[in-house]
């Protein structure tokens, strides 16, 4: 991502970093592991902490992976887990959406996990999606849809009050519904979405990951709001998600 007015509402503490390594290729990237075959070069871009990234690279092995993240803070641990895991198909470096540090045509797959709904010009990622990636290959993108919550008991003052925090800071939490436009606007074809939803066994966890967001907006009152929600008895917190797949032409 660039500067400007995007923000990364997340952040990169401790507890962000943390949340977002919890995932994998299997809960997360499911849908594109059938695009995946060994050999095939691929672009993880948004890679974060690389636990998706090190599941892909393993998927593609000998395939060369790159992680794409602006945040190097993130990128130590990516290397230090596939170190661990004995991946030598990986790189990982700092660099942004917008200015992808790659050949044009020179990557067979590229994909991105909740990325987009941060971006305040999702459109310009994909025209550089579109450069690096090879005639022929494909782009999975995922992102949430905030439209699609199910929260029960109801805490919408809560969720609403981080939806206007994404908002303010450049993002759009209900780019889900838009990734099949902007992937044919960009260029792309065959385009597939397809969606999901995402039930936290433990409501807390994002609870509180979405409270310390609050938190150090100023927003107090909610962030406190959607711990003392996450306490109850009967808590439930699904998080709906769109997945896109799409081809560059030939």
């Amino acid at each position: 991502m660039n500067g400007g007015t995007e923000r990364y509402t997340p952040g990169h503490d401790t507890s962000a970093i943390g949340f977002m390594a919890a995932r994998t290729a299997a809960t997360h990237a499911r849908f594109f592991l059938p695009h995946l075959a060994p050999g095939t070069t691929l672009l993880d871009l948004g890679c974060g902490p690389g636990t998706i990234t090190a599941d892909l690279a393993a998927a593609v092995a000998p395939g060369r992976v790159l992680g794409l993240d602006r945040q190097a803070a993130q990128l130590s641990g990516a290397r230090a887990l596939a170190r661990l895991r004995g991946l030598t198909n990986i790189e990982f470096r700092e660099g942004s959406c917008y200015d992808i540090p790659l050949e044009d045509r020179s990557v067979d797959r590229v994909f991105s996990h909740a990325l987009m709904e941060h971006l305040a010009r999702p459109d310009r990622a994909l025209a550089e999606i579109r450069r690096v990636l090879r005639p022929g290959g494909t782009v999975g993108l995922c992102s949430p849809d905030w439209g699609g919550f199910l929260l029960a008991p109801p805490a919408d003052d809560a969720v609403g009050a981080y939806t206007r925090l994404q908002r303010a800071n450049g993002g759009d939490p209900f780019v889900g519904r838009e990734l099949g436009r902007y992937l044919t606007e960009a260029g792309f074809g065959q385009c597939r979405l397809d969606a999901h939803y995402e039930r936290y066994d433990d409501p807390s966890r994002i609870a509180g990951y979405l409270a310390v967001q609050l938190d150090d907006a100023g927003q107090t009152a909610h962030a406190r709001r959607l711990r003392d929600w996450a306490a109850g008895p009967a808590a439930m917190f699904a998080q709906a998600w769109v997945t896109a797949t799409a081809t560059r032409p030939r």
